[in-house]
């Protein structure tokens, strides 16, 4: 497989602009959220992606939901990189992007759901490449910014999605609460059964109740992939 590429079943993710890159963690959340969805979102009919470089995870949902889509993205390169990516889809229809920054972009119409895999590290110190860093770094949407701008686009009573590390999760999850969102669905990732848990991918929402619960490794004591995660990948990996 070359590097500038990520083939899945359906589509061929290109990101060759992007900084970026698909990674295994982000594949774990659009599966993840794409499932929940299959079976809590028969009210979702429009979808806010929040920094969506390549693409991916629209495309994700794209491929499992029927929903309208709309992808925000500050960066040009990967702007242009989601552009080619849902222009070459089989979902191209329901595919939208925007080059804006989400704390500026009018709220006109709430949506029914919000999904974002945000710079991961606020504080963590930085490459020295500034597109990198960008992409990698809280230094143009801080976490309590995520939140406020979650909170202006979600419709009352609606749920969004978010990837981070295991850490950096724990306090968005505090910022959430002080805006009236609680964890819904919580899936805890480790890169094998012989690690801790380094990512975490949420499902929140302003309705009350008790989160469930799930926990993955990638791999497993032979580093092959588990049987769990093939489950929740197979509709998207090709050589699953």
């Amino acid at each position: 497989m070359a590097n500038t590429y990520f083939q899945f079943k359906q589509f061929t993710v290109h990101q060759e602009h992007c900084a970026m890159k698909v990674c295994t963690d982000a594949c774990l959340q659009g599966a993840f959220t794409a499932r929940y969805l299959a079976g809590h979102g028969y009210a979702v009919k429009r979808i806010l992606e929040i920094g969506t470089g390549t693409g991916l995870l629209s495309l994700m949902l794209a491929q499992s939901h029927p929903a309208e889509i709309t992808a925000v993205e500050l960066d040009p390169g990967a702007v242009l990189q989601a552009r080619e990516n849902f222009a070459a889809s089989p979902w191209k229809e329901r595919l939208t992007v925007q080059e804006a920054d989400i704390r500026a972009l009018p709220a006109a119409e709430a949506f029914d759901f919000i999904i974002t895999n945000p710079p991961f590290y606020e504080s963590a110190l930085k490459s020295g490449n500034q597109q990198k860093d960008k992409a990698m770094h809280a230094t143009s949407l801080g976490y309590g910014e995520l939140i406020s701008s979650i909170e202006r686009h979600l419709k009352r009573g609606a749920s969004f999605s978010v990837l981070l590390p295991y850490a950096e999760f724990q306090e968005l999850r505090a910022l959430a609460a002080e805006k009236g969102f609680r964890l819904h669905r919580l899936l805890e990732v480790r890169q094998s059964v012989n690690h801790g848990y380094f990512r975490a991918v949420g499902i929140f929402s302003s309705a009350g109740s008790e989160p469930v619960i799930t926990e993955m490794a990638i791999r497993d004591e032979q580093q092959q992939y588990t049987a769990a995660f093939i489950d929740l990948l197979k509709p998207y990996y090709l050589k699953l």
